[in-house]
């Protein structure tokens, strides 16, 4: 996983790395992070291929089966006509809640390309359209729109700047959506409201720096949390990890 300066210029502000070791700096994989940022949301921008062998990028709704969009478009569409002459296709998906710089936000991309489901796939792509788009009981029936399966074969995952790293199709589809992320919101407000003192010790102790005047938490997962730290030397970040991955949002505590 990449996670790296972008060479910037001499003048730039340096970010001082950890002084002792970082105890457990677990985290997600690249495909498990991808699982979890498709499954944050329904929404995301296609890209298909005209005619002419143009780039085309369309915004369109999904679901998920297993962690392969299902989309459902009409031939009416651009895409939709796009699909059906040429199915290799990709989706870019960003996780809810952007931040003020919109680039540190995370996002995924997944490309491969589209067949339609038959038989029982076709009832529960439908079903899991269905599901994340509810919407789409008025015009999934009609003749005009088909349901397509996205068959991912390659995963990007960017987790802001200097932090993103790629995942096979296999292990794509063997990761699952972090159980913690998703409502960890409430539990990072509740640190950093009332638990600022735990967070110092523990970046001093556990996460690699001693000299940190404050922590605050900016990230939760399954393995562990996401600190911002600031001490003498400048402003960095660092992990701490549990001692065991959870399993359920009801075990954060």
């Amino acid at each position: 996983m990449v996670n790296s300066d972008h060479g910037a210029p001499g003048d730039a502000p340096t970010v001082p790395p950890p002084l002792t070791e970082v105890v457990n700096a677990s985290r997600p994989s690249a495909a498990e992070e991808a699982r979890t940022v498709a499954a944050s949301t329904n929404m995301g921008t296609l890209a298909t291929l005209t005619k002419d062998g143009d780039p085309w990028a369309s915004f369109v709704t999904y679901g998920l089966l297993g962690g392969s969009p299902v989309l459902c478009v009409s031939r009416m569409a651009e895409h939709g006509r796009n699909l059906e002459l040429d199915p290799r296709a990709s989706i870019a998906i960003v996780a809810p809640g952007v931040p003020s710089d919109p680039l540190a936000s995370t996002r995924i991309t997944l490309s491969g390309y589209v067949e339609r489901p038959v038989g029982d796939e076709l009832a529960a792509a439908r079903e899991a359209h269905l599901a994340a788009v509810p919407a789409a009981r008025i015009y999934i029936d009609f003749s005009d729109f088909s349901v397509w399966v996205l068959r991912v074969q390659r995963v990007r995952w960017v987790g802001g700047y200097g932090r993103m790293d790629s995942a096979t199709a296999e292990a794509y589809a063997e990761a699952l959506p972090d159980p913690i992320t998703p409502t960890a919101g409430g539990a990072i407000a509740h640190l950093n409201d009332d638990h600022a003192d735990a967070l110092l010790a523990m970046t001093q102790k556990l996460g690699g720096f001693p000299d940190a005047t404050a922590a605050t938490c900016v990230g939760a997962d399954r393995y562990g949390l996401d600190l911002r730290v600031t001490t003498p030397r400048g402003r960095a970040m660092t992990r701490v990890g549990y001692r065991s991955p959870l399993n359920s949002s009801d075990e954060l505590r």
